[in-house]
């Protein structure tokens, strides 16, 4: 009778009419090797939805990956060599550390803080001193996981300028682009300020807004000068994704922007359920996400976060995830996936208070 909120998916099964297409792609018979890069019909209409809200991408631009974290090692792999210095805003998904420093990189930190009003916030001017003139690389997670912070348009153009005149590489993870709180379509993305032959990359999932996590379906925006190495390297990773799975994402592309605004809107209801109920328990401090879909909590006079995740599961039967997963920066806090319903949302915030009652 755990209540699990580790996990950083959605609670919906995948929408009825992407599963369809699938189907019937595997029906027609799609079970064969496809080209490197991805089927030409996803890759234009990753353009043609890409264009909806951002400069235009030419589908040339557009590597079809198998997962977001596939999307994010295969960049890494295009940029990076052994001894490169690579620069990241933490805390964050390990796997944005830690595929860097499998290729050999080294990986600088720089931590968000919470501020009084409870909003993550960035110093910009800490970010490029870290990064100075000879980093190879900068991570950005915007939103991220786990803070739900994002990052204003004027940092980023501030952070692609800076980049620009040194010739450092941006990896802008853009996963939770569509979840955001604040009745926008999107978050800024690096895309809207970069020309296409900056130094950028940009990761992408199917996992999130579309509700296909399980699918392993992503994508890349390079530049026009990193096309051919990338099919390379596709091909020696994973050859290419799914037929079936690529026919289902352009249906999900076609079909299903009510979808994405529904859960997103949804998202942001269970999100300030969350938010309200936990600001009312003693101890309990929790960040104000304008994106994703997590709280990072702290409790007062906690110190080892997964020593406290354990307990929380034993004692409250609610599962969440140490802070210090993300990072030495995340110690003494919680991450909590609000992307379940709301009643599950305040009987696990009712366990967490009694627990912290007779602690």
């Amino acid at each position: 009778d755990v209540m699990p909120f580790w996990f950083g998916e959605p609670d919906a099964v995948t929408p009825a009419f992407i599963r369809e297409a699938a189907k019937a792609a595997l029906d027609a018979g799609d079970t064969f090797y496809h080209h490197n890069l991805g089927i030409a019909p996803l890759r234009e209409a990753l353009s043609a939805y890409l264009g909806r809200a951002h400069p235009p991408v030419e589908s040339e631009r557009i590597v079809v990956t198998s997962s977001g974290v596939n999307a994010l090692m295969l960049a890494a792999q295009a940029i990076l060599s052994p001894g490169d210095r690579v620069v990241a805003v933490v805390p964050l998904w390990p796997n944005l550390v830690e595929i860097p420093r499998i290729l050999g990189a080294e990986v600088a930190r720089v931590p968000l803080t919470l501020s009084p009003e409870r909003r993550w916030r960035l110093d910009l001017d800490r970010l490029i001193d870290a990064i100075g003139t000879d980093a190879r690389a900068v991570i950005v997670n915007s939103p991220n996981n786990p803070t739900g912070w994002t990052m204003p348009d004027d940092d980023m153009r501030a952070l692609l300028a800076h980049c620009r005149r040194h010739g450092i590489w941006i990896v802008s993870d853009e996963a939770y682009e569509r979840l955001v709180f604040d009745g926008s379509r999107q978050a800024p993305s690096m895309l809207d300020p970069a020309s296409p032959d900056d130094r950028l990359i940009v990761a992408n999932t199917f996992s999130k807004a579309w509700q296909m996590t399980g699918w392993r379906l992503g994508w890349l925006v390079v530049p026009p000068s990193l096309g051919a190495d990338l099919g390379k390297l596709v091909e020696f990773n994973t050859s290419c994704a799914p037929g079936f799975v690529q026919q289902a994402a352009v249906v999900a592309l076609r079909d299903g922007e009510s979808v994405v605004r529904s859960f997103v809107d949804e998202l942001g209801r269970r999100r300030d359920a969350l938010l309200a109920r936990l600001a009312a328990i003693e101890g309990v401090e929790a960040g104000i996400p304008d994106g994703a879909m997590y709280a990072f909590l702290r409790i007062a006079g906690a110190k080892d976060s997964l020593a406290l995740a354990k307990s929380l599961v034993n004692h409250a039967r609610i599962g969440l995830a140490p802070g210090v997963a993300f990072g030495p920066e995340g110690e003494g806090f919680l991450r909590w996936c609000f992307a379940r319903p709301i009643p599950e949302l305040l009987e696990a915030a009712a366990r967490l208070e009694r627990f912290l009652q007779r602690r």
